[in-house]
């Protein structure tokens, strides 16, 4: 059997039935303990790790490169190229790097690294540069020291510095790929950066064929090997369709597989060959609005109504969510009133509650804003990153048009979703997040606001002085009770704004050959790290 990536995933159900009936005429892959095939629902956005800021990508980039601090499977921070680090004022960190370690290249790795990848991530074009954000400036002290100087004081620096990537300052010279261009940009797809990969991590970067397979091998020289794993050689493959997924680790051709599909998990569960492992994550799947252009992008002529808050919250309370859980979801993940989960700072119970769901409050906010007779929209969806995205946004299709919102649904793969949405080409969309850093300063900074270089996912332009305000506030506040206190302010705002509509926290579910693989860690920042699989001798 051929894994293909069929872009109809909202079609799952119809190909399920044909996706298992050939089972039985496929002959099982030979065991191999060494080489470990697993896939997902879309394919990563490039090699650069400091391009693209998008969950399976970021899993890939720690595979082959390594951050100064870096997060294990249950969310613990532990040293990663630095050793150890001390804060010698509140503005001032000293970060003593690890000795003897070398790119897959044979370049050492030394304090000057540290500063050009600084100099690199912090470019505009970077959406990692989030990371290094409240960094004034990383200084040398000697070949194995640096010092980080924040521009205020950031009770989350270690946080922030787990997805700050580490690359060669030779390597990026000799390559000329100092520049940073991340997907839909001109230049992205040939940047050598974006092809090629020069990192300290326990994985070297083989091959890539975008939208087919990624192929990494081991490194044994790393300062960390994965040699404890058992894998020699991993095989990466993007597998959109649901139902080819479920067929294809039944048939043995992946090793593990996600998301598996929730209609599907009952079933995969009574087989006594695979091993179904799930959990909750902190990933909120979320919808969006454009809030500043005055005129709907496919009719010019036409107003734009999200500008008006009491369209949006009409649109909210028109969304029955527990439905979306009930059905949509098959019970799965958790209904959510805020736009982080309750293992990122900054969550508080009492602003998660959701605005009420009520079809006759939805219709009367539409007849305030001027709209008696409801509005018509266009909607954007991804059909291959989210659990059952397409299915959602079909399902909310539904709900918006009984009180008289027609939402125009377009689904697209992923990796057409991601550059469209950056360059502005929505105005309802769906997307999801799970902050980088687990803090509320993430979201904060990416989704709803804009200034100092803001807001890369605040594709709707949302943007409220108080709430900027709040996110420098909350940016250097070390008081933690303080700065619970002014996370709660923000959700007021943003509860009475609604410049998004928070829908749930998703499940991850991962089914895994029971033969194949010994031991696999689920992390707490979801997708797959090789470091955490092992397989069986």
């Amino acid at each position: 059997m051929t894994i293909t990536a069929s872009r109809k995933t909202g079609r799952a159900a119809l190909f399920a039935a044909a996706a298992f009936a050939v089972l039985a005429a496929v002959a099982p892959a030979p065991a191999d303990a060494q080489i470990f095939r697993y896939g997902s629902a879309n394919d990563i956005l490039g090699l650069d790790p400091h391009a693209n800021n998008h969950g399976v990508t970021n899993a890939m980039k720690s595979n082959m490169y390594d951050p100064l601090v870096r997060r294990n499977f249950d969310g613990s921070l532990q040293p990663g190229l630095a050793e150890s680090w001390t804060q010698t004022n509140p503005t001032t960190w000293r970060f003593n790097l690890r000795r003897n370690v070398r790119f897959h290249g044979g370049q050492p790795f030394t304090a000057d690294d540290v500063i050009a990848s600084f100099e690199r991530v912090r470019q505009q074009t970077s959406d990692m540069s989030y990371t290094v954000v409240s960094i004034e400036r990383v200084e040398k002290v000697d070949e194995n020291t640096v010092n980080i100087i924040t521009k205020g004081p950031n009770p989350v620096l270690l946080q922030d510095l787990t997805l700050f990537f580490i690359m060669s300052k030779p390597w990026l010279d000799a390559n000329n790929a100092m520049v940073v261009s991340r997907s839909g940009q001109p230049g992205a797809a040939t940047n050598f950066a974006n092809l090629n990969v020069n990192g300290t991590g326990p994985f070297r970067f083989v091959e890539r064929v975008a939208d087919e397979r990624t192929v990494m091998e081991i490194n044994p020289n790393a300062w960390d090997p994965a040699t404890a794993t058992g894998i020699t050689r991993a095989i990466w493959r993007p597998v959109a369709n649901p139902a080819t997924r479920v067929a294809a680790v039944r048939s043995r051709e992946l090793d593990l597989m996600y998301p598996v599909p929730l209609q599907d998990v009952n079933a995969l569960r009574q087989l006594s060959d695979l091993r179904v492992v799930q959990g909750p994550t902190a990933r909120t799947v979320y919808f969006a609005f454009d809030t500043v252009r005055d005129n709907l992008l496919d009719q010019p002529n036409v107003k734009n109504p999200l500008k008006d808050a009491r369209v949006r919250r009409a649109i909210y309370q028109a969304i029955n969510s527990q439905a979306l859980m009930r059905v949509t979801m098959r019970g799965f993940g958790q209904a959510s009133g805020l736009i982080i989960a309750p293992q990122v700072q900054g969550w508080d119970q009492e602003s998660n509650q959701r605005l009420p769901y009520d079809q006759a409050a939805s219709r009367k906010l539409l007849a305030e804003a001027g709209y008696p007779n409801g509005v018509t929209v266009p909607f954007h969806c991804p059909n291959n990153r989210y659990i059952n995205d397409e299915d959602l946004c079909t399902a909310v299709v539904s709900m918006l048009a009984q009180v008289g919102i027609t939402a125009r649904l377009n689904a697209m793969p992923f990796s057409q979703f991601i550059p469209a949405g950056g360059q502005g080409q929505f105005q309802f969309y769906l997307l999801g997040w799970t902050p980088g850093n687990f803090d509320i300063s993430n979201p904060l900074r990416e989704l709803l606001t804009m200034t100092d270089g803001a807001g890369t996912f605040n594709w709707g332009k949302y943007q409220n002085p108080q709430v900027e305000a709040l996110r420098n506030q909350i940016a250097t506040e070390t008081d933690m009770t303080k700065r619970a206190a002014l996370s709660k302010q923000v959700w007021s705002i943003i509860r009475q704004d609604v410049p998004i509509v928070p829908l749930h926290q998703e499940p991850q579910v991962f089914a895994m050959l029971n033969d194949r693989i010994a031991e696999f860690k689920m992390r707490v920042q979801e997708d797959v790290e090789l470091r955490h699989v092992r397989l069986r001798r």
